[in-house]
């Protein structure tokens, strides 16, 4: 019996059988159980943020895993310290951290973090995009605005406004004095890597201060560098309330964070939240060598090298490019992502069919240039074998 029947029979079916087993990486190179090389363009859905085996980040997990890798939260640890004051570093605002283990999770923690102000001031319903996605918990469940995934598992516990995603007039109109708060992404990562118009999150931030209620950025896939800055919001000038954060942050090591600015980061109590794995010394030492070592320089050299290779790529079955730095998706005139995404495999290229005409690339922030060139290179194959596939 191969992996993948063993994995069909041990596992619930709910990810089905995953089309290729990886066995080790290296870089942004990953190798498959037959020993076969591919240059990795989605970084574990953007979390590889220093690529796969980085020695900084071998050398910060071994070394803190045989000093002392659990303490719960009954007690503190110096590298969760370390964390919660480098990102308030980065983030040059008065702050307070809550360290999880996952971004729905981080988006759980905002939530109940938005629930204790709206119970505070009277508030009954929150806004969110429609198309946006938050997390698969219950709590991140009810801010999803996908209704394929959503829908089967309501009724949710609290009222919930979806409006277009991008559109400030329709935003105005949902947030009045009755709203918590409005939970928004920089860019909408599941729904196809769509950034708004420019001035939108500004806007958002003027319509949440009008109504009072909170604004919520969910950084999950933009932040630590993806879109060129340390966090997505800072390149439109604005701050959120609560700033959710999980995946590049920790490099492949599961760590999610949810920070309150100013008066939201004294909202919960003791007792209010915890997590006994949240914030641990190992998963926080990954991402103290994450933020020591992402080169933000290089990922702008990257990211304009990427886009415009992409953009001098003249296809039939490519309608254009979109999205931010290195997170981005290749549009598609037809619906056939998912052969586009196997004739990249076929091609010896990870990339991810995001939607039916949406294919994702967020690889490694280290990735070379050579290896963007490769891509570009092959890419009208790749477009020409999914056409005719």
């Amino acid at each position: 019996m191969n992996l993948y029947e063993r994995f069909e029979n041990a596992f619930m079916p709910n990810y089905g059988v995953p089309p290729l087993a990886l066995a080790r990486g290296e870089g942004t190179t990953v190798w498959d159980l037959d020993g076969r090389p591919y240059l990795d363009f989605i970084g574990g859905i953007a979390v590889d943020s220093l690529g796969h085996a980085h020695p900084a980040l071998v050398e910060a997990v071994s070394k803190q895993v045989a000093t002392i890798a659990h303490t719960s939260n009954l007690f503190l640890h110096e590298p969760e310290v370390l964390l919660a004051e480098k990102l308030l570093e980065l983030l040059k605002e008065p702050a307070k951290v809550f360290f999880a283990n996952s971004g729905t999770e981080a988006n759980e923690a905002a939530y109940k973090l938005s629930l204790k102000y709206g119970r505070a001031t009277g508030r009954s319903y929150f806004v969110a995009t429609e198309n946006g996605f938050h997390g698969r918990t219950i709590g991140a469940l009810s801010l999803t605005g996908k209704k394929a995934i959503r829908d089967q598992f309501g009724p949710f516990p609290v009222e919930v406004r979806f409006v277009p995603y991008g559109d400030a007039d329709a935003l105005a109109q949902a947030v009045t004095e009755e709203c918590v708060a409005v939970f928004l992404e920089p860019t909408q990562g599941e729904a196809g890597v769509v950034p708004p118009p420019d001035g939108y999150f500004k806007a958002a931030r003027e319509i949440c201060t009008s109504a009072g209620a909170l604004l919520v950025a969910d950084e999950i896939q933009s932040a630590i560098g993806r879109t060129g800055h340390w966090f997505a919001h800072q390149a439109d000038g604005v701050v959120p309330d609560i700033l959710t954060l999980a995946k590049g942050l920790g490099g492949g090591l599961p760590i999610g964070a949810c920070v309150g600015f100013g008066f939201a980061g004294t909202l919960f109590e003791k007792g209010d939240h915890g997590s006994t794995f949240g914030g641990n010394p190992v998963s926080c030492a990954a991402a103290l060598a994450v933020l020591d070592n992402v080169d933000l320089d290089h990922v702008n050299r990257a990211a304009e090298l990427l886009w415009s290779g992409l953009e001098g790529v003249r296809h039939p079955l490519l309608k254009g490019v979109r999205g931010r730095g290195l997170w981005l998706a290749l549009v598609l005139n037809e619906p056939v992502s998912v052969k586009v995404q196997q004739a990249a495999q076929n091609a010896g290229f990870l990339v991810n069919a995001l939607q039916p005409d949406a294919v994702r690339l967020a690889p490694p922030l280290v990735v070379t240039a050579e290896e963007i060139r490769s891509l570009v290179a092959a890419l009208p194959s790749i477009l020409t074998e999914a056409s005719h596939g």
